[in-house]
């Protein structure tokens, strides 16, 4: 008697479970719409933006090296008097750093010791020509009396033979000097320039600045030793003016094509999260670089740093503004990308439901913008009593959130359908007004389907 009493309360326990199950079923099919999830139709402003991200660097920098090997002897002092290091604001002419002078003094000297030497050698060329001359001129009047006389018995012609070969070798010994003469002025043009040479080499010594600016970087130290060969070594890095900064990008291919000088972008750095920056696109730099197989653009945005709060080498999140939208009705673009199942919409739409699927479109890609807006097309859905009915929308600018949408019964603060309830939120949170303890039989199919029509 006991065991068929607990029969009866098992198959009574079963009996109630299926038909609280096929309750809860029965209440899912009559009511389509109670596990939407809804958002409003608001009016707001649209930005499109392409995100990137860059690096924060001074307009002009110029890389200031040495020209002459030695070691680095002491440094100079700013403007403020201090000596040069990080920071330092330098002007035109300042000297930066020195280089020990003692061998390139040396040198110096020994080109001044040949310049004196070269030219007492010209002074004496020119002392041999004047007397070359003049025994020209003796030789030329004696040979000039000998030809008058003839070899005769007043002029042997031994002599005769003499006074000839006398002016010839006179001649000669002008030529001579003449060419010591040139000889004595191309040395003494050598050794100017060797003393040249040595001069500018003394005066690389002194390291200065060609421009008034600021030290972003000194790499060097007092009692290192610079060596110059095929390149010069760089001793400091020199911002010309802080005030104008650029941040360089790095663009991705497929969004350089929307990118073009003049347009207006805005950054954030690490150091100033609460502050926004604006600039303009400057310049679209065409020697891309591939890095694994990802093809990237530099571009040039131009800033103004007049409060200095902007360093050099800072890292920017840069955000180029396409396009814009002031005071539109939007959605979310989830809005647009969901569809019903068929028992959802109501029935006078469900004939057409094949049409409204082909014609229904997903938002603009990256912020795109159409011009005419009717040429797109999109769907949105709101209830109708217990069932759904298509909206269609003319889509317009995305912010990848949100998308503007035109329609004639569109209203501000209308309820559009973004997606349905998940599978979590119908496992651990019964419907309203269901019991506790109804068995949870058959919702992992319900659920299944929800997911794959939901957003």
């Amino acid at each position: 008697m006991r065991r068929i009493i607990q029969i009866t309360v098992v198959g009574i326990l079963i009996v109630g479970a299926a038909g609280a199950t096929a309750a809860w079923r029965f209440s899912r099919k009559t009511d389509p719409t109670g596990e939407l999830r809804t958002a409003p139709v608001k009016r707001t402003n649209l930005v499109a933006t392409i995100s990137a991200t860059g690096t924060v660097e001074p307009v002009e920098v110029v890389d200031i090296g040495a020209q002459v090997a030695g070691q680095i002897s002491a440094f100079g002092t700013d403007k403020n008097g201090k000596t040069i290091d990080y920071g330092s604001v330098v002007e035109q002419g300042t000297v930066l750093a020195k280089i020990d002078d003692s061998l390139y003094a040396a040198d110096v000297a020994s080109a001044q010791a040949a310049l004196q030497q070269a030219q007492a050698n010209l002074l004496s060329a020119q002392a041999n020509l004047q007397q070359m001359q003049a025994k020209l001129t003796q030789a030329g009047q004696d040979w000039d009396r000998a030809q008058k006389l003839g070899p005769s018995e007043a002029l042997a012609p031994s002599a005769y033979d003499q006074y000839q070969s006398t002016y010839e070798v006179a001649r000669a010994s002008l030529a001579l000097a003449q060419a010591g003469i040139a000889q004595a002025k191309a040395n003494l043009a050598e050794t100017r320039a060797v003393l040249d040479r040595a001069q500018r080499n003394l005066g690389y010594c002194t390291i200065t600045s060609p421009v008034e600016g600021v030290i972003i970087d000194r790499r060097v130290n007092i009692g290192q030793t610079v060596v110059s060969s095929l390149n010069a070594p760089s001793l400091f890095l020199l911002a010309k003016d802080l005030t104008r900064i650029q941040v360089w990008v790095s663009v991705n291919e497929a969004d350089i094509g929307t990118i073009h000088p003049g347009m207006p972008a805005v950054f954030t750095v690490d150091a100033f999260r609460n502050r926004v920056f604006h600039g303009q696109v400057a310049k679209v730099r065409l020697n891309a670089t591939m890095t694994q197989n990802v093809v990237t653009y530099t571009v040039e945005v131009d800033t103004d740093n007049a409060d200095g709060k902007l360093l050099p080498y800072l890292t920017a999140n840069v955000q180029f503004i396409t396009a814009s939208r002031e005071n539109v009705l939007a959605v979310p673009n989830g809005a647009l990308r969901w569809q019903p199942r068929p028992e959802q919409i109501a029935p006078e739409f469900r004939q057409a439901i094949q049409t409204v699927k082909a014609s229904a479109h997903g938002p603009t890609k990256g912020g795109d913008v159409d011009d005419n807006l009717s040429q797109r097309q999109g769907t949105v859905w709101v209830a109708d009593g217990e069932f759904l009915r298509p909206i269609e929308v003319s889509v317009g600018l995305t912010d990848r959130t949100e998308t503007e949408v035109r329609a004639p019964e569109l209203n501000e603060g209308m309820a559009v359908v973004i997606g349905e309830q998940s599978a979590q939120h119908f496992a651990g949170a019964p419907a309203s007004g269901a019991s506790p303890f109804t068995p949870q039989l058959g919702r992992a199919r319900g659920n299944t389907a929800a997911r794959r029509s939901g957003s």
